[in-house]
């Protein structure tokens, strides 16, 4: 029988690399194109995971591939801080005139998801002089000291970590018999018993909770918090992170509300693939910080800009914003009708705009009473029917397809089946 390629690797990540970064499957890419992915044993899948909303634009888009490829003959780092560079100043430029509020926007280049919220946060402090943050249960911002602490979920993120930094109060988010009503009223026990809202720098809250659960944030609660910023001068944040770049049917989650932010952090799809992440902000709120204030010896890559630029070319050439919502009626459809059969797991609320979509696995139709392990029963018989497939939730009962935008229809439809086909094997 042939050695195994993911077995051998398997063996020798457990040997180098520490348990703290988990690997959902012990398989190992080889090559990747578009939504198909190759592992080392030369098993194909399907992939509805995109690198956790990574590749929206697909893996390797050949645009995306040939600017990488001209601005790596020109030069790959100078340190923006020290020989800036044109390919920063052009996209920043650009994601000045996609900023989700009226007025004069400003940008900032980072590396990683966390890295923009951590900036976020220190550019709403010194703009406003305060040092408090809001945010919300079951919210994902990011692993480092700041963005753990912003992150609404102990298990596993904080387990083991001690006290997070002060400073950091949490609202219950709207959710599972959580109302918006009472998140207001939480909110407002918090500036009456923690922190009065003059202290209060900003409030941090994901258009659609990612790692949470792939809930929508009400509009009315999206409302309620800009009527509470504007009157008390707090600055209104969107984590656009893994909802940016076209996934929601729109270009950021927060256009589907109408609300407009003061400031949006942006990663994951923004670069296809490569490391790349920024706040955008209304323009007299990112001056704030000194010069010196912000950046970051890696921020805004050469390498990473080239591609975001052509990133955004695709979206709009390939019109990915319209293709994400078909794509989503499609996906939702299909699970509809994976629901209404009796040999599968139990689904319930499926739900998500455009492209970010996510249903929950429950133990009996009719109940809402999370199946964790019924869950992982899922993913683990997609995997083994050639599909990518992530779960999530605060619960752990969540599934969230997040397949490239790019997709063609016949493996849309191809993944579908095997979702199928997995739904029903985890029932047997």
């Amino acid at each position: 029988m042939p050695k195994s390629k993911n077995a051998d690797l398997q063996a020798r990540r457990v040997a180098a690399i520490p348990r703290g970064v988990s690997t959902a499957y012990p398989v190992f890419a080889s090559r990747a194109e578009g939504s198909e992915l190759w592992d080392e044993d030369g098993n194909r899948y399907i992939d509805f995971a995109g690198g956790i909303a990574v590749v929206n634009t697909g893996h390797r888009h050949p645009k995306v591939i040939a600017a990488v490829k001209q601005q790596l003959d020109a030069y790959t780092h100078t340190a923006f801080q020290i020989v800036p560079y044109d390919p920063y100043i052009r996209l920043c430029e650009r994601l000045n005139r996609l900023a989700p509020f009226k007025g004069a926007a400003k940008t900032i280049l980072f590396t990683t998801g966390a890295e923009a919220v951590e900036n976020a946060v220190k550019i709403a402090r010194a703009a406003t002089g305060r040092a408090g943050v809001i945010a919300f249960s079951g919210a994902f911002h990011g692993r480092t000291a700041l963005t753990n602490a912003l992150t609404g979920k102990v298990v596993p993120y904080k387990k083991k970590f001690g006290v997070s930094p002060p400073g950091i109060f949490h609202a219950p988010f709207p959710a599972y018999g959580v109302t918006v009503a009472d998140t207001l009223r939480a909110l407002d026990t918090i500036f009456r018993a923690d922190i009065g809202p003059g202290d209060v720098a900003a409030i941090i809250i994901e258009p659609v909770q990612g790692e949470g659960g792939f809930l929508p944030a009400p509009v009315e609660l999206l409302q309620a918090l800009r009527d509470i910023c504007t009157e008390h001068g707090i600055l209104l944040i969107a984590d656009e992170v893994q909802t940016g770049f076209a996934r929601t049917g729109k270009m950021f989650g927060i256009e589907n509300s109408g609300v407009e932010p003061d400031l949006v952090t942006i990663a994951k799809s923004l670069a296809g693939g490569f490391p790349l992440s920024g706040v955008i902000g209304r323009a007299e709120i990112m001056d704030a910080p000194e010069p010196g204030g912000l950046g970051g010896t890696y921020a805004g890559s050469p390498i990473a800009c080239a591609a975001a630029l052509a990133v955004l070319d695709v979206i709009a050439e390939e019109k990915l914003i319209e293709r994400a919502n078909r794509i989503g009626t499609r996906i939702k459809e299909a699970v509809g009708r994976f629901a209404q059969r009796n040999d599968t797991v139990a689904i319930d609320n499926i739900r998500g705009p455009g492209a970010m979509v996510a249903f929950d696995i429950v133990r009996q139709r009719g109940s809402a009473e999370p199946d964790a392990d019924a869950t992982k029963r899922v993913t683990a018989a997609a995997l083994g029917e050639g599909l990518i497939l992530l779960s999530c939730g605060v619960n752990g009962n969540t599934i969230r397809l997040l397949n490239p935008l790019t997709i063609p229809d016949t493996q849309l439809d191809e993944g579908l089946a095997k979702l199928e086909k997995a739904l029903i094997a985890a029932n047997a």
